[in-house]
């Protein structure tokens, strides 16, 4: 078991990493406790009611939480610089999401799941363990892009897997919206919050004199 951290879960990352998941749950209670009775905004437009249900991406949806593990994992992995940089840009994100879901909270009218099948059983036990609020900026979306850009431009990893993290969080981005759990702006923000935030500790981590930014 320690050769295993040691090898996966170095020393330098392991801290940070129970800090994201501690805050990132913290977000999602907190925010309910604060801003549960408070007025929900709708930022859908009348053109996304043409994006269709579709039950089956209700996987993707499910699945991407192995992708972060395995990412959050790889992005962190081989120095304290890059691991810094990375969860410090996931912490900053999380808590502009906290401030967004207490001070502008959102919601949005879910379709009925009807039929039978193991992909509406899906869809109606998403529904029934996750209200409709905390959407902008999606944390989905911007956990699942913080996977792609963390290790885009990372060498050490082989190309055909910085590909397939581009594609698989670009097909959660898109499951948000094919299961009805977000709107457009919800996905566009939480991918902008990313980016924002990945180059404002990668500017950090360099002022610090650390090793590398990636």
């Amino acid at each position: 078991m320690i050769d295993f951290l040691d090898k996966w879960i170095p020393k330098h990352a392991r801290f940070w990493l129970m800090a994201v998941v501690v805050l990132n749950f913290s977000v999602y209670y907190f925010s309910r406790v604060i801003a549960g009775g408070a007025y929900h905004h709708s930022l859908g437009w009348e053109f996304e009611n043409y994006i269709p249900l579709l039950p089956w991406t209700v996987i993707i949806y499910f699945g991407c939480y192995l992708f972060w593990i395995a990412n959050y994992i790889l992005c962190t992995r081989f120095d304290s610089a890059q691991a810094k940089r990375f969860l410090w840009a996931d912490m900053m994100g999380k808590v502009v999401c906290f401030l967004c879901y207490v001070l502008y909270p959102t919601t949005m009218v879910r379709p009925e799941i009807t039929g039978s099948g193991i992909f509406n059983e899906g869809m109606r036990f998403l529904y029934a363990v996750d209200a409709a609020d905390n959407l902008f900026p999606s944390i989905h979306c911007f956990v699942s892009w913080m996977c792609y850009i963390g290790m885009r431009k990372d060498d050490r990893y082989p190309r055909s897997y910085r590909v397939f993290s581009l594609l698989f969080a670009s097909a959660v981005c898109i499951s948000t919206l094919t299961t009805k759990q977000h709107v457009l702006v919800d996905l566009i923000s939480g991918i902008a919050l990313a980016e924002i935030c990945y180059y404002i500790t990668g500017k950090i981590v360099y002022r610090k004199g650390k090793n590398q930014t990636i």
